[in-house]
């Protein structure tokens, strides 16, 4: 019954979404716990009620599509606290664009040396390269190159929960004070979930996490066709 009404419904896949990302955000502000990340409560509860009530996928994702319609535009709107801080974009452009380089080669060279470790073949090596970039980028990089674009859009999700996690636990354990970096090295290593705790931490932080994430989307556009030659 509730399979059939979730396949008729045009909105109850919103709904249904919304409020379990509701509930994530109640945990962790209830807990304190990074780890209760609302974003990967939400996936768990999603699919949680989807094996409870047995409902197929698809009908869900019908249901839910318009959620997906606003990624893109969301990603767009990280431009906002960038351009509030342009002043110390133009002040610092040569350090930041080093920084973010190096995190987009750390990111795609730690694949292609697990890629070798693990005996991966060239079709999964594509799909873990673009990990680190927002999934509007990523899915078509993916494509592109030959992977398999579902697994990579779970790759970047992971990465970004991940990244969402323990951000904060890293730049303390290896003392990274200036506002500038903790940015960059969140936008470039976990991208918009990433910038979402940036957020939290400061102007700055936010505003130079969504710069690393527009440049080390560009640079990972530039640069994965490159890595891909190196696993054939």
């Amino acid at each position: 019954m509730i399979d059939n009404l979730v396949a008729n419904s045009a909105t109850i896949g919103v709904v249904v979404s919304l409020m379990m990302y509701g509930f994530g955000v109640w945990l962790r502000d209830k807990t304190r716990i990074d780890a209760f990340n609302p974003l990967l409560i939400s996936i768990v509860s999603v699919i949680g009620f989807l094996l409870l009530f047995r409902i197929d996928f698809e009908s869900f994702e019908k249901s839910a599509r318009y959620l997906s319609y606003l990624l893109t535009p969301a990603t767009v709107c990280l431009a906002i606290p960038l351009y509030k801080e342009l002043e110390i974009l133009k002040k610092n452009l040569v350090a930041i664009f080093i920084g973010v380089l190096s995190g987009v080669l750390a990111s795609m060279g730690s694949v292609l040396l697990l890629a070798h470790l693990f005996g991966m073949s060239h079709e999964e090596y594509v799909t873990m390269l673009p990990k680190s970039i927002t999934t509007a980028i990523g899915m078509g990089v993916s494509e592109e190159l030959g992977g398999y674009v579902t697994i990579t859009v779970a790759v970047i999700i992971v990465t970004g929960i991940v990244g969402n996690m323990i951000a904060v636990f890293w730049c303390r354990l290896l003392r990274i004070k200036s506002p500038i970096s903790r940015g960059l090295a969140i936008g470039t290593s976990a991208h918009a979930i990433g910038t979402a705790k940036a957020m939290t931490l400061g102007k700055i932080e936010g505003a130079m996490s969504s710069l690393a994430i527009v440049v080390s989307g560009l640079m990972t556009v530039i640069l994965a066709s490159v890595f891909a030659m190196f696993l054939t």
